[in-house]
């Protein structure tokens, strides 16, 4: 998605990413670095026995993360991540599903400063094509004359 300049996207555009599954060696990896072991997701006794999903889960914040490195990220292009709204982890993710990324530009902001900001709605869709998460994302973009 993002492989272009500013000005050549377009409200209603849209992108998919490729797949990737999600895999025990990622959240075993996430929680090491984020330090986050809660038993959801790292103890499939508790999970299996004491939760509603019957399974461990993948951390929602693993799964937003290995999103965003389906994307197509040119820093030729892309400043900077300018925040996001609205976000929600609506369906599990379990250990083997493969997801995906779904892209809509929603809105386009000139900054009038060389670059502009681009809306999209980002949805992380699963295998089984059920949304996992959903949110609305801002990346500030360059333009193609920078002068403004």
């Amino acid at each position: 998605m993002f492989d272009k300049k500013f000005e050549h996207f377009s409200v209603g555009e849209t992108w998919i990413s490729r797949g990737r599954t999600i895999t025990e060696a990622d959240i075993v990896m996430f929680s090491a670095f984020s330090g986050d072991w809660y038993p959801l997701h790292t103890d499939k006794e508790y999970a299996e026995k004491q939760t509603p999903f019957k399974q461990r889960i993948a951390h929602g914040m693993l799964v937003l993360s290995a999103a965003t490195g389906l994307q197509k990220m040119d820093p030729e292009i892309i400043v900077a991540f300018y925040g996001v709204e609205k976000l929600r982890f609506i369906t599990p993710t379990f250990i083997n599903d493969t997801i995906h990324v779904e892209m809509k530009v929603l809105d386009l902001q000139d900054k009038q400063n060389g670059t502009g900001v681009v809306t999209f709605e980002e949805k992380v869709v699963k295998q089984t094509g059920e949304t996992a998460i959903i949110g609305t994302f801002k990346v500030l973009i360059n333009k193609e004359n920078k002068e403004g």
